[in-house]
């Protein structure tokens, strides 16, 4: 698993941060969506797929 994230579609919403927050982090000065762990490890993993899932900008992403 891979988390991708972009910055040019998030809204700053913050629902991955509230959802996986060892693996999703926002910007102090913009508010973006910072990926902490690409390659969330496997008790990170379903977290980090349903933050993919409610992210309301479609900005983030699994391969």
């Amino acid at each position: 698993m891979r988390i991708t994230a972009d910055t040019d579609v998030c809204i700053s919403a913050g629902m991955c941060a509230l959802t996986a927050p060892q693996v999703f982090d926002q910007g102090d000065e913009d508010g973006l969506v910072r990926v902490l762990l690409p390659e969330p490890p496997e008790e990170l993993r379903e977290a980090a797929a349903q933050a993919v899932r409610l992210c309301p900008s479609g900005a983030l992403g699994i391969r």
